[in-house]
C-alpha cells in the first residue's frame, strides 16, 4: 500500500563487490574503532558493543559511503554510536564539566625503571579515564589514533579551535592529575 522512500544511502550494501569494498574500507580500522570506543565508554564489553553496533550502522548505510577515508568515515560512525550509547546509558556523564587532567611521565634509571613505567603507564590510563568524555576522545584521537586537527574537527562536528583548545586544557587536566597522584603517592 504505502511505498516507503529511500533516503539517500538509506540502503543495504547489495552486491558481492560492494560487501567486498565493505570490507576493504572500514574492516582495517576496527583497531582504531574499538581504542576510540574504549576510551570513550571505559569498558571493554561495552567498548565491544559499540563497535558492533557501529559496524552495523556503516554496513547498512555504506550505499552512502562516497569512497575517501573510510577511517575518517567509520570513526565518525564509532564516536557518533558511543554518545548515542553514553546519551542512554550515562547521561550524567554529558553533563560533566569541561575542565581537567594531564600527562606526568617518569624517567627512572635502573633496575627498577620497568616497575616504574609500568605504575607510570597505570597512572595515566586511571587519569585519562577520569577525564570529562570531550578530553578523553580528544586525546585519544589525537595522541593515539595520530589524527590531524582538522580530521578531529571533521568527526567530532567542533570548530578546529575548539579541538586546539580542549587538546590544551585535556593535556594540562592530565599533567595536573597525575602530578597530585604522584605526589599522593609519595606520602
Amino acid at each position: 500500500m504505502f511505498k516507503r522512500r529511500k533516503n539517500r544511502g538509506d540502503e543495504a550494501v547489495p552486491d558481492r563487490g560492494k560487501r567486498e569494498e565493505f570490507e576493504a574500507s572500514v574492516l582495517p580500522h576496527l583497531g582504531a574503532a574499538y581504542n576510540l570506543a574504549r576510551w570513550l565508554t571505559r569498558n571493554d564489553h561495552d567498548a565491544q558493543d559499540v563497535v558492533q553496533e557501529s559496524c552495523l550502522r556503516a554496513y547498512k548505510f555504506f550505499g552512502g559511503f562516497r569512497g575517501g577515508d573510510g577511517r575518517f568515515w567509520f570513526l565518525t560512525i564509532v564516536r557518533n554510536t558511543c554518545y548515542t550509547w553514553i546519551q542512554q546509558n550515562r547521561p550524567r556523564e554529558l553533563v560533566d564539566s569541561l575542565d581537567a587532567a594531564a600527562n606526568v611521565q617518569s624517567d627512572a634509571p635502573g633496575p627498577e625503571a620497568e616497575f616504574i613505567k609500568s605504575a607510570d603507564r597505570n597512572l595515566v590510563t586511571k587519569a585519562l579515564e577520569e577525564l570529562p568524555l570531550e578530553f578523553r576522545e580528544i586525546l585519544v584521537l589525537r595522541e593515539m589514533e595520530g589524527m590531524s586537527y582538522k580530521e578531529i574537527s571533521d568527526i567530532s562536528g567542533i570548530p578546529m579551535g575548539t579541538v586546539m583548545s580542549r587538546l590544551a586544557r585535556a593535556r594540562k587536566r592530565l599533567q595536573e592529575s597525575l602530578t597530585l597522584k604522584s605526589v599522593m603517592e609519595t606520602k
